[in-house]
């Protein structure tokens, strides 16, 4: 049998995109990178493709993230950084040894120092979240406004008043229970209106 796994949710930053691999962290948590396979097609899927990962290079994995998220967490609420997590991601940070490489297309690739180097995939997202937490790139951190996701995202928009994570899911949620909300109303509205008639 089976077993259905979860999509990822794709973001455009490397960083907030990973600590999405957990989701609706405030509800029913959604855990989409379950097994060390899981974690490989995740790192695939952007550009950081290993061919073996070990249980405890998950374990360093969700470790990282879990740091990442409140790093991130804490930047976006304007709170002190945990001082826990800023070792953590400091640390895979330090430990990585990828190499940013231009390919003839000039695009910017990453080489890992082995194919079963978990660690450097590690460390690129760590560098990433460094990049985004110490306000280096052009956006902000801001929490999802699902309250049974609250998920830091950086915010590239325009304006800077993104709302949600990902409009195709947190947003178009949130969208719908307005709408039904809406729909309740009306509907109990003439209801009341009928029976006075």
């Amino acid at each position: 049998m089976r077993v259905e796994l979860p999509d990822f949710r794709l973001g455009s930053v490397l960083a907030t995109s990973f600590t999405g691999t957990l989701s609706e962290r405030h509800g029913e948590p959604v855990e989409r990178i379950p097994t060390p396979q899981r974690l490989i097609d995740w790192l695939a899927v952007y550009g950081l493709a290993v061919d073996s990962c070990t249980t405890a290079q998950l374990e360093l994995a969700r470790e990282l993230r879990e740091a990442i998220h409140a790093a991130a967490t804490a930047a976006a609420s304007r709170d002190p950084l945990p001082g826990s997590a800023v070792q953590v991601i400091n640390d895979r940070s330090v430990q990585g040894r990828a190499a940013a490489v231009l390919t003839p297309e000039g695009e910017r690739r990453w080489r890992l120092s082995s194919a079963s180097r978990v660690e450097d995939a590690l460390g690129v997202i760590a560098a990433d979240a460094i990049s985004i937490i110490s306000g280096e790139r052009d956006g902000r951190l801001a929490l999802c406004a699902s309250p049974t996701c609250r998920a830091a995202f950086f915010d590239t928009s325009q304006s800077r008043t993104r709302r949600w994570c990902d409009m195709n899911t947190c947003g178009n949620r949130q969208k719908k229970a307005r709408l039904k909300a809406k729909q309740r109303a009306y509907n109990s509205f003439h209801n009341e209106v009928g029976s006075l008639r």
